[in-house]
């Protein structure tokens, strides 16, 4: 444990204690959940990138974007502590929870930036570590430190930075960005909106307690419904793009057509909530399925990829 003098973070006079911070305090402060899909999709472009990665470097590949997007959410959560403390959603995070000083998580947040950008570049490119350094300034930077408290369309345009990590693996792999790779960026970053306003809808006190202008609580319900859904026809119908590029096969065209129909579906059952609905089901149930939703279409262009390259190659054999 390392002493820590805590004058300017708690205001305690001079007063000197032992820092409470576990390791689970600081891993809690990479967003774990966040990262989980920030791997996954990242892994996505990755397998899906046309060309070989040496397996070695595939995994340094992932771990670095992995740790990249973990010091993405040690910053936020510096930045963020006195809007978090608030919030029901986010009171018990280590930092407003006292855990964690913010002096910390801004030194852990910083080390970890410079480590998985500069480990990146080393080992696999300099591009792939350049979107990644532009990903987490963007997220810290332009949109914890900027967009999220100042425009109702924070989540609109700060969405870019989750939908980066496929961009970062294709990158990785072909040491370049291509049509394929901006439709797997586009695919998260048109859904970003419709899964992170059905949250708002039901959190709306939280944001209007600290300020933040979430689209409910400056544009209102109604116009936040209908932005959900045309975001979510916009996203099922972008999931259907990589069939007609030649990135994935028909099967999969019809697997993504039917989550984005289930998506739409929900999207509907959140416009057609009733004025005063305190409850929001269909918004929390939007919220869960959205999660599944992106899960399911990036495993399924997965599972398309290796199965028509176990066609390709056994066919080979024949």
């Amino acid at each position: 444990m390392t002493v820590i003098d805590n004058r300017d973070t708690f205001g305690m006079n001079g007063e000197v204690r032992l820092s409470e911070a576990g390791p689970r305090d600081f891993f809690e402060l990479l967003k774990p959940r966040v990262m989980s899909l920030v791997v996954f999709t990242a892994f996505a472009g990755l397998v899906l990138a046309p060309g070989d990665i040496n397996p070695v470097l595939g995994v340094i590949a992932i771990l670095c974007i992995a740790v990249g997007a973990g010091a993405s959410g040690a910053l936020n959560m510096w930045y963020d502590a006195d809007i978090d403390a608030v919030m029901s959603r986010t009171a018990t995070r280590p930092v407003p929870a006292g855990r964690v000083t913010p002096n910390e998580a801004l030194a852990f947040g910083l080390i970890l930036s410079v480590f998985s950008v500069g480990i990146l570049g080393l080992a696999v490119n300099w591009l792939a570590a350049g979107l990644l350094a532009f990903t987490i300034f963007f997220y810290a930077v332009i949109y914890t430190m900027w967009l999220k408290r100042w425009t109702s369309q924070n989540i609109v345009i700060g969405g870019a930075a989750g939908a980066f990590p496929p961009m970062i693996g294709w990158a990785c792999v072909t040491g370049g960005v291509s049509f394929d790779s901006i439709v797997l960026f586009m695919i998260i970053f048109l859904w970003t909106p419709a899964h992170f306003w059905a949250l708002a809808l039901f959190k709306m006190k939280d944001y209007g307690a600290v300020g933040v202008p979430m689209l409910p609580n400056v544009a209102g319900i109604p116009s936040t419904k209908l932005q959900i859904m045309l975001y979510a026809v916009l996203t099922a119908a972008t999931a259907v793009i990589p069939t007609f590029t030649g990135l994935a096969s028909i099967w999969y065209g019809l697997i993504a057509a039917a989550l984005g129909a289930v998506f739409i579906y929900c999207s509907i059952a959140v416009w057609r909530m009733p004025d005063g609905d305190e409850k929001m089901v269909p918004a929390k149930k939007l919220f869960a399925y959205s999660i599944v939703y992106l899960f399911a279409v990036f495993s399924a262009l997965m599972i398309d990829f290796y199965v028509g390259e176990a066609l390709t190659y056994f066919g080979g054999q024949v």
